[in-house]
């Protein structure tokens, strides 16, 4: 008689860590990757420019750390950048692109360049967060418009978001030329709020204003929403599977139109910060290319609202070391924009190579 045995039929748990594992380390590998050949990249278009790529490289990489000046510039750039991430990938957990950021930005630092001007007489502990508060605000209507006509009329946020991009920015021109102009500033600009709608700076010098960790909480904030509460939840079900959400009772249209009003609201806190930690006023073209970087950051971590602040601190470092790169070696700051670019589409293409690999074994 014999006796038949069986293999053991491994646990869930484990096989569920060492996905988990497996997928962390592939997620890790092409990342280094994507860094690496971007440069390598870089380096061969420098080369091909003329120009010196190992000076160039090493100013893009080293500006950010090497002087205290260079890591607050770091941080200061980093708050925008990080919450234009976050307007776009809030309303992206719901499969919805806002393409918005920019205006939301612009929208926002109105509303605070109003109240830190009409309001300038008010002490700093009632004033600021006001200004803070407005920002976020007009953000939120502003992108509430687009979210309304989405859920009302079907429009396609894509294009409302962008097309009120361009209204935002004959916003802005029209405050700083008409209605609160700084004559002497040269260019459109406001006059300069009041002293108690700035951000107090911490530590120095240089300082780096309290917007920084106004941004740290925002980051803490967006993290515990979507991964820990019920709406959270039913956001990034209905981004990842609508008609299935849509079946079992929730709300999508309505969900994605949250997603898109809370996005510009950070949106909005990002032109404030602007406005109170960094120029003091509104100007014409304060908001850089922040919406661009956004986007970028967004796509980089790959929907992981975790991911998104130290994506965004690395974004920061080759922003502010283009800057130096352009001083230093000559070569033009659209380089450093090219190799964020290439970052993100290596980083596509191991997707695409992982998809193929896992098909392949399956």
């Amino acid at each position: 008689m014999s006796v038949q045995t069986t293999e053991p039929t491994p646990s869930p748990a484990p096989v569920a860590a060492e996905r988990k594992a497996s997928g962390l380390l592939w997620m890790t590998g092409s990342y280094v990757f994507s860094v690496l050949a971007a440069f390598v990249v870089g380096a061969i278009i420098i080369v091909a420019l003329g120009y010196d790529p190992v000076r160039a490289i090493e100013s893009i990489l080293t500006t950010s750390f090497s002087t205290s000046f260079g890591m607050v510039e770091t941080l200061h750039k980093w708050v925008p950048i990080v919450l234009c991430a976050y307007a776009f990938a809030i309303p992206l957990a719901t499969g919805k692109f806002n393409i918005g950021a920019e205006g939301q930005l612009l929208v926002g630092a109105t509303g605070g360049v109003a109240m830190g001007i009409l309001l300038s007489d008010l002490p700093l502990i009632v004033l600021l967060p006001m200004v803070l508060v407005a920002g976020i605000l007009a953000g939120a209507v502003w992108a509430g418009i687009a979210a309304v006509l989405m859920v009302r009329f079907g429009v396609n946020e894509i294009l409302s978001t962008v097309l009120l991009n361009f209204v935002s920015f004959q916003l802005i021109d029209y405050v700083a030329s008409h209605v609160w102009p700084d004559a002497g500033a040269g260019h459109p600009a406001t006059v300069p709020v009041g002293d108690g709608a700035r951000l107090p700076g911490i530590g120095g010098p240089p300082p780096i204003h309290v917007g920084v960790v106004l941004a740290l909480v925002v980051c803490v904030a967006v993290w515990l929403w979507v991964r820990r509460t019920p709406s959270g939840f039913e956001m990034r079900a209905v981004g990842a599977n609508p008609r299935a959400s849509l079946v079992h009772g929730l709300r999508t249209s309505r969900l994605a139109g949250l997603g898109i009003v809370v996005g510009g609201g950070i949106g909005g806190l990002a032109g404030a910060i602007e406005v109170a930690g960094v120029h003091g006023k509104m100007l014409e073209g304060m908001q850089s290319n922040f919406l661009i970087l956004g986007i970028i950051v967004g796509l980089m971590a790959r929907g992981s609202m975790a991911a998104i602040p130290v994506v965004a601190f690395g974004i920061a470092v080759l922003e502010v070391g283009a800057s130096s790169m352009q001083r230093t070696a000559q070569v033009p700051v659209e380089l450093v924009l090219i190799v964020q670019a290439l970052i993100l589409l290596f980083l596509l293409l191991s997707d695409v190579v992982r998809r193929r690999f896992e098909r392949r074994v399956r």
